[in-house]
């Protein structure tokens, strides 16, 4: 895949992670703010005064390492399922239907995002056996008292279900192999990471703010517009060229 194509997907992740706000917005809030040592799960000690900024900031950036890196794995086994082998990101159908596809699913997210069409909430029961068996697993990380938890914990929370995170991963599943769909996940975890690191340093404040219609409208738009962008030129309607910097396009192996 070349790092070019990469791009679109950090601006996904940017655009879409208002979403982040209403998934796990609290709760990242709730880790940064709980001192060393909490006794208990981090929402109940989202009211307790906030540690010391570098403390909190550490702990936040550990909590989104293992997301990310959650994310990371996920593209990795993703692309590798689909890929296989390299041949199959060589096919010029597969590499032309999948393009079409992966620009129709941003269309798709972007609709969700803006609560016109809530489809993609369904494919969020699809993770949902996964998930009851791996939250089980974050009483172990208790208390949340050192970053190394907390990194550990947001690798168990990368894998919460999450309608824009499967989205995407069909993007990952069309990169062709197993590194190229770890990158594609890798771009898009780091596009969400802005808004949840802002979100876990500035609080409750940011997150209502986050939370309006309006806020959500805007993200939606915007990854509906990427989505149309792509679908246009892969239709023949736009020329080439600087579009590629919008657009997905097609992933090379």
């Amino acid at each position: 895949m070349n790092g070019l194509s990469l791009f679109p997907v950090f601006l996904v992740g940017l655009a879409g992670s208002v979403h982040c706000v209403g998934m796990c917005g609290g709760i990242v809030g709730a880790f940064s703010m709980a001192p060393a040592g909490a006794p208990a799960f981090p929402v109940a000690v989202v009211t307790q005064a906030a540690p010391r900024a570098a403390h909190g900031t550490l702990r936040t950036l550990a909590y989104n390492t293992g997301r990310i890196g959650s994310y990371a794995l996920a593209g990795a086994l993703a692309g590798g399922l689909a890929g296989g082998v390299r041949t199959l990101a060589g096919l010029s159908a597969l590499r032309v239907g999948g393009y079409w596809m992966a620009n129709l699913m941003l269309v798709l997210l972007g609709l969700y995002l803006m609560g016109a069409w809530a489809g993609l909430a369904r494919l969020e029961q699809l993770g949902q056996g996964l998930w009851r068996r791996l939250r089980p697993l974050t009483s172990l990380m208790l208390p949340l008292d050192s970053p190394l938890k907390m990194l550990a914990l947001g690798a168990l929370w990368g894998w919460l279900p999450c309608g824009m995170v499967y989205s995407v991963l069909l993007t990952a599943m069309l990169a062709g192999s197993a590194p190229a769909g770890a990158a594609v996940m890798l771009a898009f975890g780091l596009g969400t990471l802005p808004m949840l690191l802002a979100l876990g340093l500035a609080g409750t404040r940011l997150r209502l703010a986050l939370q309006q219609p309006r806020a959500r409208l805007a993200g939606g738009l915007l990854v509906l517009g990427f989505g149309l962008l792509g679908i246009a030129r892969a239709a023949g309607g736009m020329p080439m060229g600087w579009l590629d910097t919008l657009c997905l396009s097609g992933m090379a192996a």
